[in-house]
């Protein structure tokens, strides 16, 4: 029988705390759409969504030159969002048994501080044995890399899933700038990387395991989420 929207303890939305790629001096954060485009549909669904960081506080956004997007201007304007986003909690403070699920977002960040973030580790380990849903889009699914399940293995190993390609990484410049190229390194992890052409929407579900691509994939992705949540 479907649940309803009261019934489910929220979403934990994960953001990254870097705001600089590497020692470029350029700067980076989480990506707003990938952020703001699957929340707007979990709210649409009244489930509730928390925000944390590694580091806790404010967040780094990334992507605001995109403020003609109107979904990203909507809530880049509402002072709970904006609120949120600013007052993260520190995910060493999280306690995982209160969520149905851990969405991590993207952004160039990620690839800096969710791979080896024990913290992040912890709430996806403890989440998934609980019977939870573990999801990422774009350059998220970098918590995973390093991820492993309550016996000890490795999340991702024989899963079908999507992330940012080695393609799209080539396309923006990012290759020699990110400290690993998230595609390869899931398939080295043993994941079924499901990929597609640069900029597709591509989502992929594979039991409790919901991730997407690009920003593209974004709403796509928050769709997917609500539906498995209430089903």
């Amino acid at each position: 029988m479907p649940k309803s929207a009261s019934e489910l303890k929220p979403v934990l939305f994960v953001l990254t705390s870097v705001n600089v790629k590497g020692d470029t001096g350029l700067p980076t954060g989480f990506n707003v759409a990938e952020v703001t485009h699957p929340l707007e549909k979990l709210q649409a669904a009244g489930i509730q969504v928390e925000f944390a960081s590694p580091q806790g506080g404010a967040a780094p956004p990334d992507g605001m030159e995109d403020l003609s997007d109107p979904v990203i201007a909507r809530y880049w304007n509402d002072a709970v969002f904006r609120h949120a986003i600013a007052n993260t909690l520190c995910l060493d403070d999280v306690d995982p048994s209160r969520y149905s699920a851990i969405f991590f977002a993207g952004g160039h960040g990620t690839m800096w501080d969710f791979p080896d973030s024990a913290a992040a580790h912890r709430a996806i380990r403890e989440i998934d044995a609980a019977g939870g849903i573990v999801s990422a889009v774009c350059h998220g699914p970098a918590a995973l890399v390093n991820a492993r399940r309550a016996d000890g293995s490795l999340l991702v190993a024989g899963k079908r899933l999507a992330a940012f390609t080695d393609g799209e990484e080539e396309e923006v410049q990012a290759t020699a700038i990110v400290p690993f190229l998230l595609a390869s390194t899931l398939t080295q992890r043993g994941a079924l990387h499901q990929n597609t052409p640069n900029w597709s929407d591509n989502v992929v579900v594979d039991g409790r395991l919901i991730t997407g691509q690009n920003p593209q994939s974004a709403a796509h992705l928050g769709l997917v989420l609500r539906d498995a949540l209430l089903a």
